[in-house]
């Protein structure tokens, strides 16, 4: 009998939930989506938790074994109660996430169901880890560049959690103006430090769109974004002595040479022999990396 977890990913932008097999392999059918956005509540959450998990569990195989139910969301997050305290959603400030998810799966199944919360860069790390892109590190940090900036810890093959589950919650941390890294280099930043140049743009598509045609501001802005993560992780990998540090997001591939560009400010930025070696590469898993992250803190 093949074991599977029911994974739960929760972002400023948007909820998914699917079945993941111990061989990190989603449930095809299983993976469905609602909308959370800035303005998401309590009640909305709800609404999308109940949607998204009982899609889920209705593609169950029926050789399957669901061990429990992994979640990573958007931070700050409080691992110890289970609430989540996120900074692009400050309705949901509280929000108890855990018992929330617990509670509905634990109803659709008629049992209780074994539930971990997590952050979601720490979940997205331990997937890397586990089938991704920093496999072969001793010590990583995988990161989303995205809507927000967040990333996670592994240490060989263990996540690294902290006293409250936030370590590695890079996009708060503070650069050039007491701005902090997402308020420099996430997507929607960026789109709005290019307008404030005089770009006539609205999205991070319309960015690499402008930038691929020859736009300077356009490319500014991903050049911009691209140097305040390198510094960011200079930091990162002066403190903590990382091997590697996977990039995912979608922000991330606003350019052919994003990855690169993140390189070359680490590489200038970092203090040390030492840090100054840590390599930056893509993530492995794409677009399912949440997922499978969430599914591995129960796996795992």
């Amino acid at each position: 009998m093949t074991r599977y977890a029911l994974a739960v990913d929760v972002g400023g932008t948007k909820m998914e939930a699917a079945l993941v097999s111990e061989h990190g392999v989603l449930v095809r059918g299983s993976r469905s989506r609602r909308a959370t956005g800035r303005d998401a509540t309590p009640a909305s959450l709800d609404d999308a938790i109940a949607t998204v998990i009982a899609h889920a569990l209705s593609r169950l195989p029926d050789d399957a074994e669901l061990i429990g139910a992994g979640i990573g969301s958007a931070g700050p997050i409080d691992r110890n109660v289970g609430q989540i305290l996120p900074v692009n959603m400050p309705a949901a400030r509280g929000y108890g996430l855990k018992d929330a998810v617990r509670t509905t799966a634990s109803g659709i199944l008629g049992r209780a169901l074994p539930t971990v919360f997590g952050h979601d860069g720490g979940a997205l790390a331990l997937a890397e880890s586990w089938l991704g892109a920093t496999q072969d590190a001793g010590a990583s940090l995988s990161i989303v560049v995205s809507t927000g900036v967040g990333g996670g810890f592994v240490a060989n093959g263990a996540y690294i959690p902290g006293a409250t589950g936030n370590a590695g919650h890079l996009g708060q941390v503070r650069r050039e103006g007491g701005l902090t890294l997402e308020e420099i280099a996430s997507g929607p930043a960026s789109a709005a430090w290019a307008r404030q140049q005089g770009w006539t743009g609205a999205t991070g598509e319309d960015l690499a769109r402008d930038a691929t045609a020859g736009d300077a501001i356009a490319r500014a802005a991903i050049e911009r974004s691209a140097k305040a993560v390198g510094e960011a992780l200079a930091d990162a990998a002066t403190l903590v002595d990382l091997d590697m540090v996977a990039i995912g997001g979608g922000f991330s591939r606003v350019s052919v040479d994003y990855i690169d560009l993140v390189q070359q400010a680490l590489t200038a930025s970092a203090a040390h022999e030492y840090s100054r070696r840590t390599r930056v590469v893509r993530s492995g898993l794409g677009d399912e990396g949440p997922l499978i992250g969430a599914a591995a803190l129960v796996l795992r």
